[in-house]
Parts: C-alpha cells; structure tokens; sequence
C-alpha cells in the first residue's frame, strides 16, 4: 500500500532544484558539506537548510566523524520512491484502478509501462 503523507514529503524536498541537485551530487559518494559547497553559489547555512529538509525526508544519510559531517544518499529511500512512481504509471494485480471500480486502468488511458 502506498504511502501517500510520506511519499509526498519526498517528492516535496526533491522539488527544490538545489535539493534535487544535491542528491545528484550525492549519488556520486559519500561527501563533506565543503564538497558538496563547491557546486554552489550560495552560503554554508543554506546548504544545511537543505540538508536538513533532505535527511528529514529520509533521503540522506549523515556521519559524523570528529568535527565533520559526511552526507550521502539513502538510497533504500530512493529505490522505494522509483518503484512508488512505477506503480502509480503501471498496471499491477493491486492497482488502484481496480480498487475503484475503474475498468479502464492506467495502460489504457496512456500511461507508460515501465514493466
């Protein structure tokens, strides 16, 4: 079953364009704010204001290590959203549109098949 409330806190810190690009940038690897900086033109409390909305939504993962902090993607949390939006576009035996009583499913009104 789908977890609307929490899927949404996901799909609503990766809307940002700075968000979005930071879990790029983490997908590379594990980083240091100062790396992660590097890619940006803003200040160092704006990147935490991000971080924090991002590992709130479960997307990022923090280690400390003596003074630092070193940020990588979630990427059990990010698997679990891919195969979130594959559900919402694709057929399957539980679908919503079944559940409804709507007889023409999500494939027959256009929807991509990610199968």
């Amino acid at each position: 079953m789908i977890d609307y409330e929490e899927n949404a806190k996901i799909l609503k810190a990766l809307a940002d364009p700075n968000r979005l690009k930071i879990a790029d940038i983490l997908s590379c690897g594990e980083l240091c704010a100062c790396e992660i900086l590097e890619h940006f033109e803003f200040t160092q409390p704006t990147l935490s204001h991000h971080i924090k909305v991002l590992t709130e939504a479960g997307l990022v993962n923090v280690r400390k290590d003596g003074l630092w902090n070193y940020y990588s993607l979630n990427k059990t949390k990010c698997n679990e959203i891919v195969l979130m939006l594959k559900n919402i576009i694709s057929e399957t035996g539980d679908c919503i549109c079944k559940k409804i009583g709507n007889k023409e499913c999500k494939q027959k009104i256009g929807f991509v098949n990610l199968k």
